[in-house]
């Protein structure tokens, strides 16, 4: 089995600074393989907030797999945004914006969705979604296969489709002929399972797209929360933790069990 601690959307600059000693405290404790972070490290992309988000991920003691989001492209340098948008990301984030991580159980891509021109809005072009697809036709089909990007395949109901990831039609039938099985995102700042059988209607596919919420003070309706996630072929754990103001730390709040069958993933029955 493989553990994943999954965050986006930290937002420093705009970070809770009170959770910030709880969260490292609970990662610890969780003792993950991969802390795999979906973007939005900074609320301005300005350095001393890449300088704190730098510090962070220093705490953390595991391997981790990080991708950029949309806030950590300048938004009022206009020079940096568009001749250098992700320079700074690079030098204190990570250079590599598409990482790979792989073990003997799963092997997990980032790809970058952040834009100069889109503003919020985030894409994929057709090199990187070629790319991925080719690496992930490579890996054999015992090992979990998982996508990590900053704007979502997939949202809750009461958004509409200009704040799904550009070209995730396109991007969703190459993933998903390379047999995808989980993807991972954030920028909505709310928590989300789905199913991609759902909205893409792929023959003989249904892979899970989990939406972390974020751990800043721009909240939309919901606690801080980050997931982790238990991956043992042919099942697939999500665990919700969210900040309990009570307890001062974060407390799981929900467990949803997914299985893989000859369709792909669904969800199992917990009266079963």
């Amino acid at each position: 089995m493989r553990t994943i601690v999954h965050l986006s959307d930290l937002h420093f600059g705009r970070v809770d600074r009170r959770i910030v000693a709880p969260l490292v405290a609970a990662i610890d404790e969780l003792a993950p393989d991969l802390v795999a972070v979906s973007g939005d490290f900074t609320q301005r992309a300005r350095r001393r907030e890449f300088v704190e988000a730098r510090v962070f991920l220093d705490m953390l003691r595991f391997p981790r797999l990080v991708v950029p989001g949309n806030h950590d492209v300048p938004l009022y340098n206009v020079a940096r945004r568009f001749l250098s948008p992700l320079a700074r990301y690079q030098r204190f984030i990570a250079e590599d914006l598409e990482p790979t991580y792989a073990d003997e159980e799963m092997v997990v891509l980032g790809l970058n969705s952040a834009r100069s021109m889109t503003f919020g809005r985030g894409r994929l072009n057709r090199d990187q979604i070629s790319r991925a697809a080719e690496r992930l036709r490579g890996v054999d089909p015992s090992r979990i296969k998982i996508i990590v990007t900053h704007h979502p395949f997939d949202l809750p109901d009461d958004y509409g489709p200009d704040d799904l990831v550009g070209r995730a039609k396109m991007a969703m039938a190459e993933f998903a002929a390379a047999g995808a099985d989980l993807f991972l995102a954030g920028h909505l700042h709310v928590s989300h399972i789905g199913q991609t059988a759902e909205r893409y209607k792929i023959a003989g596919h249904s892979a899970l797209v989990v939406q972390a919420g974020t751990l800043s003070t721009r909240q939309r309706g919901e606690p801080n929360t980050f997931n982790l996630l238990r991956v043992e072929r042919p099942n697939i754990t999500v665990v919700q933790r969210k900040w309990d103001e009570g307890r001062l730390a974060f407390v799981e709040s929900s467990a949803r069990v997914f299985r893989h069958a000859d369709r792909g993933w669904s969800e199992e029955d917990a009266t079963r």
